[in-house]
Parts: C-alpha cells; structure tokens; sequence
C-alpha cells in the first residue's frame, strides 16, 4: 500500500484499529475536497485559494471555515501515523531502518509531480514526500531526541506564520497564465502555467514544512501513547486533545475566519492544525464506541483507497469546474456560496460508490495497485534463468 493509506497487523485488535484508521482517513480525504472544492468552483481557478474570502458573506465564510486547514493537517498525522506502522513493521521483521522507506518517498515525490503537473496546482503529496525523507530517520530515535524535534519545528513554524502575519503579509490574486485561464483555457495551456508557476504553486509546500515535520512526528508519538485504543490511557489522552483542539482552537478558529485577509496565515496554518487535533481525537473516540454499520465501511474504503480518491476527486472537479471541461465553475459563479457545497456532496457521493466498487473486485485502488508493483520492482532483483 502507499504511505496515503497503510494497513499492517492481523489480530482482531490490530485489524480493528487499522479500521478506524481507514475511516478516519477517508474522513480526511473527504474533508480535503471540502476545501479544495472552492478553488475548483472559483472561476480564477487556483487564485481562488490565494484570495481569503474577505468580501464573502457570513454563510461562505463559516463553510470555509469547517475545512480550512482542518483536514489537511488531519491527513497529516495520519501520514505520521503511516510512518510509525511502517517503522514497527521494519523492526518486527528485522529489517534496516529506513532502508526501503526511502523508494516509497521517492515514488511519493514522483506521483505528487504527475499530479501537480498534470491536475492540480495545490498537491500536497510532494511536500509529503520531501518531508518524510527528512523525518524517517528520527522516528526510531528516542523520545527526546523526537521531543526536541518537535520543539524547534514548532518554534520555527510559529514564528514564520507570526512574522508573515505581523508584516501584514496577504495573499495576492495572481494567476500564471492569465485571469480567463480557467473560463477559456485548453487543457495543454493549464499544464504549460502550471509549469510556469512552479515557484508560486510550490510556496506553500515550503512554508508548511516545519508544520508538517511537527505533525508527522507527533502522529507517530500519539500512536504510541495510546490515542487510538480503547483503553483508560487512551481515553485520558482523547480528552485532553479534545479540550485543547476544540474547546481552545475552535474559538480561534472562529475569530480568525472573520478577522480578514491579514489573519489568512494563522487561520489556516495555526488554529486549522490545532483543531484537527482535537477532531481526531473526538472521531476516534466515537469510532471506538460503535462497531460496523454501513456509514464506517464505506468511509473505510475511501481510506484504503486514499491515493486513489485524493487524486481522483481533484480529477473530476477539473473536469467538472474549469473551461476546457463543462465550465460549471463560471456558468454557476452566481450560485455562489450554495453550489459549492453541493459539488462537494456529488463529488464525495461519487467517490464513496466509487470506492466501493472497486474494492469488491481488488484489494486496492488502483494507483495503490500501481504503486505497490514499482515499489517491488527493484527488490526483486534478477530473475533466475531456469536450467534447460
């Protein structure tokens, strides 16, 4: 599987919290197209993510809101979370570590550049990539060393977000390529101002890298302490991240979202992550409390489809939202702020049955399928010729 959706264990208490990691996964999926569902609905295209809605009315800004941030820093941990089962399973079979860790980010690199190049200006997969090559080697070190990390890539990203904030740094409406880009543009002119806008498209995979050395490593150390079993340790620690990530960072959240363009930075990249801690832990929570239903399963398939589905819904907004497609992103810009979420339902709908489907036929998506055969492929080394 890729690093988007790891499985490992097979007793039922392993297999049980696989699932719920499935789950909580494909929540993350979801909830990344919720906010990327507004930069594919915007006619400037991806402009539409470097302007924060500060003319938007009330209803647009809460919609945004409940994405914002949240979910991408849930994927995240979950990234983290994937290392960590990697780096266990490294150790149960005695394996090197990172060893072969290093080709899947590799492979990640190479994906998330496809993916940028070919569909969507804002991936994340390549930061994920750069950052695990960075990150692999501290999980196995000791609880300290892994601390200490933490620490300064916290104290670096507070102070980046603090400094551009304080400058009254904003975000500008900037489009390579032109404003009708999107409306009126070919397919092949997209790719062409992608490539021509490396250097803007990218900047937030530099900015956020501290953040995200500070979310994998610490959904690494809370799957060590217990965050997703059922237990009273567990239950301690839910409770606490809960109360910080909700009951301090939702009403910062709130605060932010209204307080205009200038506070686009800690919006998104401080309070956002913060209460994406605490919705993990409230989700896990829940999770341990139910078994089955219908609702979980199919969430679930999304999560074990993740690499599938992240790059398949930004695929079918393209073609649903930008010019060269049905255009529906200029026909309704007048629909504005109700279509948006709408897209969002049909879009998700569409990857839920999707999903499902596919996983009745295969044990995984189809990107997963193509992943997995180039990971092994320089491992299985020469073929042996058989004797005549």
């Amino acid at each position: 599987m890729t690093v988007l959706s790891e499985a490992a264990g097979t007793t039922p208490t392993a297999g049980s919290r696989i699932q719920l990691l499935d789950v909580l996964r494909g929540v993350a999926i979801l909830g990344t197209l919720g906010t990327n569902i507004w930069i594919f609905t915007d006619p400037r295209g991806p402009a539409g993510a470097l302007v924060p809605p500060g003319g938007a009315g009330v209803v647009e800004v809460l919609l945004r809101m409940l994405s914002n941030g949240k979910f991408l820093a849930l994927l995240t941990l979950l990234f983290g979370v994937g290392l960590e089962l990697q780096y266990r399973s490294a150790v149960r079979r005695g394996r090197r570590w990172p060893g072969w860790y290093l080709w899947r980010a590799v492979l990640l690199l190479a994906e998330g550049a496809l993916h940028y190049l070919l569909i969507f200006e804002w991936d994340v997969l390549m930061a994920y990539a750069l950052v695990s090559l960075l990150v692999a080697g501290m999980v196995g070190r000791s609880d300290r060393a892994v601390r200490a990390c933490m620490a300064v890539a916290a104290i670096l990203h507070v102070a980046m977000i603090g400094l551009l904030t304080a400058a009254g740094v904003g975000t500008t409406a900037v489009t390579p390529g032109g404003a009708d880009l999107y409306r009126t543009g070919s397919y092949p002119e997209q790719v062409a101002a992608r490539i021509d806008g490396l250097g803007l498209y990218r900047s937030e995979s530099v900015l956020i890298i501290p953040l995200t050395v500070l979310l994998f490593l610490a959904g690494s150390r809370l799957m060590r302490a217990g965050v997703f079993e059922a237990g009273p340790a567990g239950r301690v620690l839910r409770r606490r991240l809960a109360l910080l990530g909700l009951g301090a960072g939702l009403p910062l959240n709130l605060l932010t979202s209204f307080a205009g363009p200038r506070w686009y930075f800690v919006d998104r990249y401080l309070c956002g992550p913060l209460v994406a801690i605490g919705l993990m832990a409230v989700v896990t929570g829940l999770l341990l409390r139910t078994t089955g239903g219908a609702g979980r399963r199919r969430l679930a398939g999304v999560g074990r489809t993740a690499l599938s589905c992240y790059v398949l819904q930004n695929l079918i907004c393209a073609v649903l939202c930008y010019g060269w497609g049905l255009g529906l992103a200029a026909r309704l810009d007048g629909l504005r702020p109700w279509w948006p979420p709408v897209a969002w339902v049909v879009v998700s709908a569409t990857l839920i049955v999707t999903a499902g489907w596919w996983l009745r036929r295969f044990d995984r998506g189809p990107l997963e399928i193509a992943w997995h055969w180039a990971w092994q492929l320089p491992q299985r080394g020469p073929r042996r010729r058989r004797p005549a």
